[in-house]
């Protein structure tokens, strides 16, 4: 059968057919894979009743497996993380705040695969915002401002002690490390090239952006909301339902992502590899 790819009524995301990724793929099949993902930022592979090695395989074909700094991972495999919310849990929902995975390390991941094993009959989708169309959609003269401008990124916010995770955060089911390292910053350009394709997208997120490079705090901040607020418009952002035993892949150079509730009383298990350049 041959490969599928059918895109999405939205500004990414793709549903791709036609393959079993319990097998090794053939090198063609890989590139076909990554050439659509390249150009939907976003697929989905629905009906692949996939064991850890398999996720890991797929991964692989990617990049290098990639590190989570702040995540317990699971046994055996030290790449691959749980993100898990049980059914009488109440603590605030994991990753609903748009970000970039990982955007304060110096190489953030390229890509993050995340696979459905336990996936609730209502809520729990993922929203991804295009971030090459944010950019493309700044008027020019706000392009031409942010260009040489680098965000300050950080992980505070979320792993520091005083963060969201941090020792305050009681009774998560998801094995979740806060640590002082969230502490540290690292710049990236705020309009950055996608080494791959070559198109531009904005580069910050509410999530891990805390400050701009060599400008005062509160000309920073002022900007930073202005462009959060354009960023995560609907006009950019295709809202993607899970189903069991679906793997996701998406590009973390080009775009946001943020989780979404509405699960209450149902548990939800997904298994997550990031995929280092």
């Amino acid at each position: 059968m041959p490969l599928s790819i059918e895109p999405q009524p939205a500004p990414c995301g793709a549903i791709v057919r036609g393959v079993d990724l319990r097998k090794p793929l053939a090198a063609d099949v890989i590139d076909e894979i990554r050439e659509a993902w390249l150009a939907h930022q976003v697929l989905a592979f629905p009906d692949q009743p996939l064991a850890i090695e398999d996720i890991e395989r797929f991964a692989a074909t990617i990049g290098t497996l990639g590190e989570d700094p702040f995540f317990e991972n699971l046994s055996g495999h030290p790449h691959v993380a749980q993100v898990r919310r049980d059914a009488d849990e109440r603590t605030p929902l994991f990753a609903e705040s748009w970000h970039s995975d990982w955007s304060f390390l110096p190489h953030p991941p390229i890509g993050t695969v995340l696979y459905g094993n336990v996936i609730p009959p209502v809520g729990g989708d993922t929203l991804f915002a295009n971030q090459y169309h944010a950019w493309e959609a700044l008027p020019a003269a706000t392009q031409t401002r942010l260009e040489g401008l680098q965000g300050i990124h950080s992980a505070r916010r979320g792993y520091a002690r005083d963060g969201l995770y941090g020792e305050r955060d009681k009774g998560r089911s998801m094995a979740i490390r806060y640590s002082d390292e969230a502490l540290a910053t690292q710049l990236h350009p705020i309009a950055r090239v996608h080494p791959e394709t070559g198109r531009t997208s904005l580069f910050v997120s509410p999530g891990y952006t805390i400050g701009i490079d060599g400008m005062a705090e509160d000309e920073a901040h002022a900007l930073l909301m202005e462009l959060f607020r354009h960023q995560g418009q609907e006009a950019f952002v295709y809202r993607h339902r899970w189903s069991p035993e679906m793997l996701v892949l998406w590009d973390n150079r080009c775009l946001l992502h943020a989780a979404t509730g509405g699960y209450d009383g149902h548990a939800r298990l997904l298994h997550r590899i990031t995929v280092a350049g």
